[in-house]
């Protein structure tokens, strides 16, 4: 599997973009904010890849505000959970009132084609299986994908070490927990993980070290 990423300028958000291999399709994750269309094409022209949808692990602006000039210019739809598909146009709904206030006068709108996902959901892409894992707790709509049955792109729910916060609207330290055990600490420890924030773990590794994971791992 062909896996690169750069970090957006604005919260350094990892885009991740998955392929079998070079001069390929290609599956963009998370394009996030200023406008990084630019890295983006860095990244396709480098491995000859030619983008033909885009996922966003959940509705938050930093992990989804380049979605619709990248959608629309290539022409692919974008995949989103249902309960986060609303704040593509709506984002300001999704963050506290200081960020919300800087998004004032700003337009957003979500690409020409958008399909939304549950958990569970399968989608096959570019030569790859992605399985819908739906892991509320950051947001209520965020989602994990396992792909092919090597990698998990975790989005904001577990990074090197930590969690995504869930102080923000939709988020509940309740529905993280309930994710962590049900959906996290169950996961192959051979996976490896492609967090929306910082560098790259496993889940080996996080179930070992993370504070958030280690105290759960045997107890369900």
């Amino acid at each position: 599997m062909l896996i690169d990423s750069f970090a957006a300028p604005m919260y350094a958000t990892n885009c991740w973009v998955l392929a079998t291999e070079p001069g390929s399709e290609c599956i963009v994750i998370d394009p996030g904010m200023p406008d990084v269309s630019h890295q983006l094409t860095e990244i396709l022209e480098k491995h000859d890849l030619k983008p033909v949808a885009i996922i966003a692990t959940h509705g938050h602006l930093d992990h989804t505000f380049s979605i619709q000039p990248i959608a629309d210019g290539y022409e692919i739809p974008t995949y989103i959970h249902s309960e986060d598909r609303a704040f593509l146009s709506h984002p300001e709904d999704l963050h506290g009132p200081e960020f919300a206030a800087t998004l004032s006068g700003m337009n957003f709108a979500e690409g020409k084609v958008v399909r939304e996902l549950r958990n569970g959901d399968i989608i096959d892409l570019v030569g790859l299986n992605f399985r819908t894992i739906h892991a509320p707790g950051h947001t209520r709509g965020s989602i994990m994908f396992e792909v092919s049955g090597e990698v998990l792109v975790s989005g904001d729910v577990l990074f090197a070490g930590s969690i995504g916060r869930t102080d923000l609207p939709t988020g509940s330290a309740k529905d993280m927990d309930e994710t962590l055990r049900k959906k996290v600490v169950p996961l192959a420890d051979h996976l490896r993980v492609l967090p929306g924030h910082g560098p790259e773990t496993t889940m080996a590794r996080e179930k070992k070290s993370n504070p958030y994971l280690k105290n759960l791992v045997g107890r369900y």
